[in-house]
């Protein structure tokens, strides 16, 4: 009786094999990770049939308790895996807020000699013949002499002999060139090991050596420019510079910092300017083992330094033993200028700009207004005003009616240098959003932005923010997640992700995301100001008033608890509550700025029409960011169905 056999799984180049526990693409292994592997298999088993989130962590996780967060995570990593985006599956398929389907056709393959290696399914050939042979004499000779088998001649007895030591001498040939071939393809699956294993990558700042106050930026700037050219390879999953710049002390374990970075390897290094050389030294670092996959140094003229990085990223390429298509070996090698001082002022500006202060981007401005007076076509540079110009107004520094138009034309210029720049889109596509509230223009560029740079998470974080003011809930949170993937540690990310749960109107998952992103720091202002809305909503105004306490005193703001404030938290109604909430800003815009919309807000819950008007007029002149989210405001509901209201939404180009 022959067994059953176990079963094989095949998907395009893919074999799933659930007892070797192992996945094979065009016949070398893939690595997974358990739970990541036990998450595939459960999809191909149950092919074509949509399976939930609670049904697949109860049969991944059974027992355990797993936050639906775990389970993305792994789908987004099996699909880097399988070379395949979410907004294009070949094989797995979101079906929103539900689970996943597996869509790509599957081939069930039952292998009744599986248990045997390549040899002895050889060796059971040549037998099976053998035995066919000798049936076929048997029959020859019983029928010349009508004799039992037994009395074969001796002639036959000697025929068979040789014909089993002939068939064991092809099997040991065959063997030994089995045993050449495995060892042939086990040396070329080594050197192919790296890339099947190492989907993502983060690029550490350098530690500069002996570097004065004026060379400080390099360590930074290195990393920056890394990760610049190699986020151009579609293959593997670069960490953006702003995840990865807060790794910048001396004694930083890299792979501590990988692993909370949630990559496989990481690139460290150290960089030192001694007069005109620049000496660097960089590693390639597994983070699973520590394992070093690739090193080498560097000691070349100052004004070599983009030979030096070009070569770095050749070599970190060729160490992942990457196949590169042609855009891709020329955009790895792409300088966007020649000139080594220019170059210099926008590593200081964005040195500068990744401060994130008023003060940190007026430098920024500066240097990169040096850089392109330096080389007026320098691109990246002016992608870096339009960045400092656009947060400056965010920040308060500016008003939005100086920023923005300075913002534009820089990101115009940029645009008209190379219009394949995704930073110089989505730059201009916040412009329209925030500033000028061309809807239609802003999607269109945030789309070329992410379609010339799927990992630019920025882009994904501000289109997120666009589709959350237009009430495209669904999609502002597949976005802003796909933002959290690519940069999974950034705080305004995780911030952002609270708004845009809080726009859609589901408090409680805004106030469960709010508080996991606390774990991260428990010291960014932005997250209390998303938290506070969500807490007024839910009537939890003792929480409310904690969080804008909080935030007011992170921010540097006089944060002294008031009589108003406390009979805020312990109001029992919202009227009440609203009363001394509005108290207190009237107090507080005596020694701060006020944000217009916010006024509004307080009016339209305490029912003042007129006064929450005569605020959001106030902010449509002053051109306030807020006014982006007018539409979808929840404490503006009050005010909807006042006509007032919908000829506001006309002139900020929203259909009433």
């Amino acid at each position: 009786m022959s067994k059953p056999g176990k079963i094989l799984y095949e998907f395009g180049p893919f074999r799933l094999d659930p007892a070797e526990h192992i996945l094979l693409r065009e016949g070398l292994a893939v690595s997974l990770r358990p739970k990541e592997f036990a998450v595939l298999l459960a999809l191909v088993e149950h092919h074509g049939r949509l399976m939930t989130k609670d049904d697949l962590l109860q049969e991944v996780w059974p027992g355990q308790f797993v936050e639906e967060g775990n389970l993305n995570r792994h789908i987004s990593s099996l699909r880097r895996v399988l070379g395949e985006s979410s907004d294009a599956p070949q094989y797995v398929e979101t079906v929103p807020k539900v689970g996943y389907r597996f869509v790509g056709s599957v081939r069930e393959i039952r292998d009744r000699g599986a248990d045997m290696v390549i040899e002895r399914h050889t060796i059971a050939r040549i037998v099976t013949e053998e035995e066919e042979e000798e049936e076929a004499s048997g029959r020859e000779v019983i029928e010349s002499v009508s004799e039992p088998k037994a009395l074969l001649t001796t002639g036959a007895k000697n025929n068979r002999r040789r014909r089993l030591a002939f068939a064991a001498g092809l099997v040991i040939l065959i063997g030994l060139t089995i045993v050449f071939t495995y060892a042939w393809t086990s040396r070329k699956s080594q050197e192919t090991k790296t890339a099947a294993t190492v989907t993502s990558l983060a690029v550490l700042p350098f530690k500069p050596i002996g570097a004065g106050e004026e060379d400080e930026y390099l360590g930074l700037g290195m990393a920056d420019a890394l990760i610049t050219k190699l986020g151009n390879i579609q293959k593997i999953n670069i960490r953006p510079t702003s995840a990865v710049r807060r790794y910048d002390a001396p004694n930083q374990d890299p792979v501590a910092a990988g692993r909370e970075l949630g990559v496989e390897a990481v690139i460290e290094g150290s960089v030192q300017r001694v007069g005109g050389r620049i000496r660097v030294t960089v590693q390639l670092v597994s983070v699973k083992d520590r394992t070093p996959l690739w090193a080498e140094k560097f000691d070349e003229q100052f004004t070599d330094i983009f030979a030096v990085q070009d070569r770095i990223s050749e070599q970190v390429a060729r160490a992942l033993t990457l196949t590169l298509s042609s855009t891709e070996k020329e955009l790895l090698t792409k300088h966007f200028t020649e000139n080594s001082d220019a170059y210099q002022l926008y590593l200081k500006g964005r040195y500068f700009w990744n401060k994130r202060t008023v003060e940190g981007l007026n430098k920024g401005i500066s240097y990169f207004n040096e850089a392109v007076e330096k080389d007026p076509s320098y691109a990246l540079a002016y992608v870096g005003l339009a960045d400092s110009y656009s947060l400056l107004s965010d920040y308060g520094g500016l008003p939005p009616k100086e920023a923005y138009p300075q913002a534009e034309k820089a990101a115009m210029q940029a645009l008209a240098l190379d219009e394949r720049l995704a930073e110089a889109h989505a730059a201009l596509g916040l412009i329209k959003t925030s500033y000028e509230w061309d809807w239609p223009g802003a999607e269109q560029e945030y789309r070329r932005a992410i379609e010339l740079n799927p990992n630019y998470e920025t882009a994904h974080q501000w289109y997120a923010e666009y589709l959350s003011g237009l009430g495209r809930h669904q999609e502002a949170i597949t976005e802003i997640r796909r933002a959290k993937e690519i940069n999974p540690v950034s705080l305004i990310i995780n911030a952002v992700e609270v708004s845009v749960f809080y726009i859609a109107r589901d408090y409680d998952q805004a106030i469960s995301q709010g508080q996991k992103a606390l774990e991260m720091d428990p010291h960014f202002a932005e997250l209390y100001g998303y938290l506070r809305r969500c807490y007024e909503q839910k009537g939890m105004y003792k929480e409310a008033i904690a969080a804008l306490q909080t935030r007011r005193k992170l921010a540097g703001l006089d944060a002294d608890e008031t009589a108003t404030l406390r009979e805020a938290a312990a109001a029992t109604s919202a009227r009440v509550y609203w009363q001394r909430r509005l108290e207190q800003q009237v107090e507080d815009s005596k020694r701060e700025l006020s944000n217009a919309v916010d006024i509004a807000e307080i009016f339209a819950q305490l029912g003042e029409k007129d006064k929450a008007f005569k605020s959001l007029e106030k902010a449509y002149a002053e051109r306030s960011v807020m006014m982006m989210y007018l539409k979808v405001l929840p404490n503006l509901d009050p005010l909807r169905t006042d006509p007032r209201y919908a000829d506001l939404l006309r002139r900020v180009g929203h259909a009433p």
